[in-house]
């Protein structure tokens, strides 16, 4: 319920219940004047409160609960009081009354004559107040905004959800029987059944359709299934197969929508949002995918709603057969969930059989129950699961491979089975890609081809690139090196009928013109070279030095993949700008090797000669040292100090060596380490 304080004009909204209001901004007058505040259930259900308001039972209510509120109202000097309307307090279902501009206008009649959004100051006569709109629809008396109104919030969301009942034994009979199994016909073979053990007992956990028929049921023991029934063929439940097997059935949903997720361990929900028309509407979608499913031997039933969790429930419940049964509209969502079990409400079984022993079996017993009741018995989990049926909660969709940003595909009447064939249809998507991505000023990072096979299967080739690309040759040409890099597992079947190329990855691109030189540019031929050398052999073939910012002589750089790093730009340094002498080695060891030093100048002088790798060393000139201190937040705050020394022998050999701690300060004899060799 939506009122006015006639006292500072302020909209009233309740905070939970339509029937109690406050003002949202506090008067400053005497309490009678006043909105009364929410009380707890408890308040309005007291005997107190009968006797004094002297009400009869609240009408329009099927619960039968004696309520009563009240609005303090002041007329000049006098202060009256007069009865609010009589509202439900415990969020039942009114009953129908054919007068009624809203479905709770009922128990939210206006208390005053006066009429809504007018304030009555107490030394001023009434005016008007501007009527607040919400989403441009005005908001009087008597509006709810606890739960949403199907003209005001409209799902757009259409969610197709696809069920596989005997997801094991389909992916047993394609490997038995071919793919075209289901539609030639099952052999003549006893029923099928997979057993795993379950609470220190071998179950059935997987059947086909014909036990299916013969009354056996998941759950069920296999020493009693093999007494019913002694034909009975068991094999072992492989969960890891039925996920891979889900797997390729989500990569061959692809060519309807990028947007596939998982939908427990048997099926899976696809976000069909404005892909229908592409498809001749909803019911020709869903009846080519359940078609296609057919011929390839797999038994699936589906259906498309606005939540994920009516399709779900459809899909897995629904008596319908025929395809525009199992597409509901928006609006139709209370009635197509209404006679479908609380099994399908996606509950925990513990929660669904308490449900069941109290009589609540199908979804419209709980759709009538008193909501406050049952959330105080079973939790909020029922009603949670309730409204993201129905539509007024949303349940976002987690999709199991990341949108590209951009994607063009070509849909072929004849298949096409030759490498060049491919690669001349991936370089007209690459081309049908570049004007896009010159609009954006934005280049492609790492693209994907997908290929999809006749008979289902979907091979994806992945291409990444050094700097940022949108030049349809050399897109083209990446393909080309990753297809002779998989020739011998790329097996074409009888032929690819789609072709999708992806950008996964993007990042804006200058445009630089040539000069008048004619000379290459180096940086382009240099990036060109590591795409196409990382397509043919792989990302950890080329690798690339990058600075860190740490000042320990290990952690100052490390090795990163070509593919993941931009190459910097080249920089021509000048004569003068060449060091004449290194201060440190360009190449380290991998890790600092032990350096025995029978002596030393002490505290911090360079060592006279040492030991390493079994070689004695006799020190000639030595420069030193140069101090660095631990990062005590990565190494702790014991780590010690290093002293590094540029040291020559007699031969002429350099090295690079440090003391690992002060002496006497940190550790009373340090050790040595040799860390580079100079050239």
């Amino acid at each position: 319920m939506v009122s006015a304080c006639r006292f500072s004009g302020s909209i009233c909204v309740p905070p939970s219940s339509p029937g109690l209001a406050i003002c949202s901004r506090r008067c400053g007058l005497p309490k009678r004047h006043s909105a009364f505040p929410c009380f707890p259930p408890s308040f309005w259900r007291s005997a107190a409160i009968r006797r004094v308001s002297g009400l009869p039972k609240a009408g329009g209510c099927n619960c039968g609960r004696w309520v009563a509120a009240f609005r303090s109202f002041s007329c000049g000097r006098r202060a009256r009081r007069r009865r609010a309307a009589r509202t439900c307090v415990f969020s039942c279902v009114p009953r129908p009354q054919p007068r009624s501009c809203c479905p709770m206008a009922r128990c939210s009649r206006p208390a005053s004559g006066i009429p809504p959004f007018t304030s009555l100051p107490r030394r001023h006569g009434p005016f008007p107040l501007s009527m607040p709109t919400l989403n441009g629809v005005p908001m009087r008396a008597g509006s709810i905004l606890s739960t949403p109104s199907p003209s005001l919030f409209r799902q757009t969301q259409r969610i197709l959800s696809l069920s596989f009942p005997h997801l094991s034994a389909d992916r047993v009979a394609r490997r038995r029987w071919g793919a075209s199994w289901l539609s030639s016909g099952r052999p003549d073979h006893p029923p099928v059944v997979f057993s795993d053990k379950v609470e220190n007992a071998m179950r059935i956990v997987a059947l086909d359709s014909v036990a299916d028929r013969l009354r056996l049921k998941r759950g069920q023991g296999v020493a009693e299934a093999r007494a019913m029934h002694p034909q009975l063929d068991v094999l072992p439940a492989d969960p890891t197969a039925d996920q891979a097997f889900l797997s390729a059935l989500a990569d061959w949903c692809d060519r309807y929508t990028p947007l596939v997720a998982y939908a427990g361990a048997d099926g899976l929900a696809l976000d069909i949002t404005g892909c229908t028309h592409l498809h001749g509407g909803e019911k020709a979608l869903l009846d080519d995918v359940l078609s296609r499913l057919f011929q390839l031997g797999v038994e699936a039933r589906g259906a498309i709603a606005a939540s994920p969790g009516l399709a779900w429930a459809l899909a897995r419940f629904s008596t319908a057969r025929l395809s525009d049964d199992s597409v509901i509209e928006a609006g139709e969502e209370a009635a197509a969930l209404g006679p479908l079990p609380v099994t399908a409400l996606r509950l925990p079984e513990t929660l669904t059989d308490t449900l069941i022993r109290l009589g609540l079996t199908h979804v419209a017993d709980l759709m009538e129950a008193p909501r406050a009741a049952l959330a105080r018995r079973f939790g909020p989990l029922v009603f949670l699961r309730l409204d993201q049926a129905l539509g007024h909660d949303d349940e976002p969709l987690s999709p199991r491979r990341p949108v590209a940003e951009l994607s063009v595909e070509r849909r072929l009447i004849s298949p096409v089975s030759g490498e060049d064939d491919i690669l001349g249809l991936a370089l007209q998507l690459a081309a049908g890609l570049k004007t896009t991505l010159e609009e954006r000023g934005e280049g492609g990072r790492q693209f994907e081809l997908l290929l999809f096979r006749v008979d289902g299967k979907v091979f994806r080739l992945l291409a990444g690139t050094s700097s940022p690309l949108r030049d349809p040759q050399r897109i083209a040409a990446l393909y080309k090196e990753r297809l002779a890099a998989v020739h011998d597992d790329l097996d074409a079947g009888f032929g690819f009928e789609i072709l999708r190329l992806c950008v996964l990855k993007v990042e804006p691109i200058k445009s630089v013109q040539d000069d008048f030189s004619g000379r290459p540019d180096q940086s382009r031929a240099l990036a060109d070279f590591t795409d196409r050398v990382i397509a043919r052999f792989g990302d950890e073939v080329l690798s690339i030095a990058v600075l860190a910012a740490s000042h320990i002589p290990e952690r100052a750089a490390s090795l990163q993949p070509a593919g993941d790093a931009v190459l910097p730009a080249r920089k021509t340094l000048q004569a003068e700008e060449w060091p004449v002498m290194p201060v440190r080695p360009l190449r380290l060891l991998t890790h600092p090797e032990r350096v025995e030093v029978p002596a030393a100048d002490v505290p911090d002088g360079a060592p006279e000669r040492f030991f390493w790798r079994r070689t004695a060393y006799r020190v000639a000139r030595a420069e030193g040292p140069e101090r660095i201190a631990a990062e005590w937040w990565i190494d702790g705050e014991d780590a010690p100090t290093r002293d590094y020394f540029r040291i020559e022998d007699e031969t002429g050999r350099r090295f690079w060596m440090f003391r690992n701690g002060l002496f006497q300060r940190e550790r009373m004899h340090p050790d040595w380490f040799m860390h580079g060799i100079f050239a």
